[in-house]
């Protein structure tokens, strides 16, 4: 059975979604589901596994023509597949490699739920210093850790409750030192192939172990800008000491006293206090949050910290490097055609980056048709046409309405590269998954080539193509 669209029918909708069994567990603890916003015009239909198939020919006669439009460049490859028997509907360089942009999360959250599983949890530890009163602060690699309740995500694990922790277990000692252990992740913090404007003032940051807020310097302003719909923020340079600082304050400990430096060893037989021994620990949200957190928000800085937990996963190194040859690894694990897969990064900020249309058609059908159904968590933060994330004031022209409601995807830009992909229910009742990545796009041309792509997922929704 398509499990997933069961959950995607009802979610946009607007029905309360009550998770049983094994999705219960995983989510279990978290900050609750958010209230539903109001459905588009056009409602969501649930799928009719027994609609009529299209037929290749009249899906080719049908997105030809839009696929050709002078605004998506002269490299469009495309890929079209009926979820249900996987027939190939249009195949239009569907093989190659592509600068994928941020469909890039999309292999990120299919990795990471398979190495990891949907409930996997990150945390954050304090433990003590090698002297009395001195705190060592073990970033695990949650960037939504927040510092106190006005964190910027909802439901995250705090710094205070730590904090709160390592005082009581501290007892009549005062802390003294902070001192910040950030080596889980190792290599550089920003990936080669990033544009310059990236590191502090764009939409990522430096991708250190330990941060707070997903590293942005200004929480007031990142959260006016994020009720506004931007997504783009200041980030601090060093996230894991500006981290370190907070927790420090929440001490009582002097900024002064913050440093860099590696955690103790614990003994074997080490008792309450000793060098190495846990002062307190606390949990990021379950794995399938920070996924639906990805998805939704297309975050890149959760994206780059959810690639290092597959390789952390696999024992590899938690570089730039590690995670994009284990997530690699993992995608080839599931089945996934990977000949043209090259990850430099796990948000897609890279221009490095290739992912083929198949690829993307290929995951989206294997999170939705049951056999694993640790994927299908996957669907919960993907963005519905003109109503939810990054797609919220998309497919609103006279010519892209028909997919109002109707196509949930993944998208993706950069400076000259535009990509969209997801699943899309025809007239007919029919589910289908398509992949549109175009690379060579013009570098002025955002609102028209964007307005093609929605055309042709559009086309895809008012066409029974038999």
């Amino acid at each position: 059975m398509l499990a997933a669209v069961v959950l995607l029918a009802l979610a946009a909708v607007g029905v309360t979604v009550v998770w049983s069994g094994p999705a219960a567990e995983w989510r279990a603890g978290d900050a609750g589901e958010q209230p539903a916003a109001a459905p588009p015009p056009a409602v969501l239909a649930v799928a009719d596994q027994n609609a009529p198939e299209p037929a290749a020919a009249e899906v080719r006669a049908v997105l030809d023509p839009l696929v050709g439009s002078a605004a998506l460049g002269d490299r469009v490859n495309v890929s079209v597949a009926d979820v249900a028997t996987g027939t190939i509907l249009y195949d239009q360089g569907a093989g190659d490699g592509t600068v994928p942009a941020s469909v890039t999360k999309l292999v990120t959250a299919a990795t990471v739920l398979a190495a990891r599983g949907p409930g996997h949890r990150i945390p954050t530890q304090a433990v003590a210093g090698t002297a009395p009163g001195e705190v060592v602060l073990i970033g695990g690699g949650d960037p939504t850790l927040a510092v106190d309740d006005a964190g910027f995500y909802p439901g995250a694990a705090r710094l205070d409750e730590l904090a709160a922790q390592v005082k009581a277990a501290l007892g009549g000692v005062a802390p003294t030192r902070v001192v910040v252990d950030s080596s889980l992740y190792s290599g550089p913090v920003h990936a080669s192939g990033w544009d310059d404007d990236i590191p502090t003032g764009g939409y990522g940051s430096a991708i250190t172990a330990l941060m707070t807020d997903g590293a942005r310097s200004d929480l007031e302003q990142a959260k006016r800008d994020h009720d506004n719909g931007a997504h783009a923020a200041e980030r601090v340079p060093e996230p894991d000491l500006h981290a370190g600082e907070a927790f420090a304050r929440l001490l009582g400990v002097p900024v002064e006293a913050v440093e860099l430096g590696p955690a103790p060893e614990a003994g074997a037989d080490a008792t309450a206090g000793a060098p190495g021994s846990e002062l307190g620990v606390v949990q990021s949200l379950p794995m399938v949050r920070l996924v639906d957190i990805m998805i939704a928000d297309s975050d890149n800085v959760v994206a780059e910290a959810l690639a290092r937990q597959v390789a952390l996963a696999r024992e590899q190194p938690a570089s730039f490097s590690g995670a994009g040859e284990s997530m690699e690894a993992v995608a080839g694990e599931l089945g996934l055609p990977v000949d043209a897969l090259t990850l430099t990064d796990g948000s897609g900020l890279s221009r490095s980056n290739r992912i083929s249309p198949s690829l993307l058609t290929e995951l989206i059908r294997l999170a939705a048709d049951g056999s694993r159904p640790e994927l299908a968590t996957l669907f919960g933060g993907l963005p519905v046409a003109a109503w939810s994330g990054t797609l919220a004031d998309r497919y609103t022209d006279v010519a892209a309405q028909a997919g109002a409601g109707m196509v949930r995807a993944k998208t993706g830009t950069l400076t000259g590269v535009h990509a969209i992909a997801g699943l899309v229910t025809t007239a007919d009742g029919r589910l289908l998954t398509f992949a549109v990545l175009t690379d060579r796009a013009p570098s002025d041309g955002l609102k028209a080539t964007r307005y093609e792509l929605d055309r042709i997922a559009a086309a895809l929704a008012s066409c029974g193509c038999r």
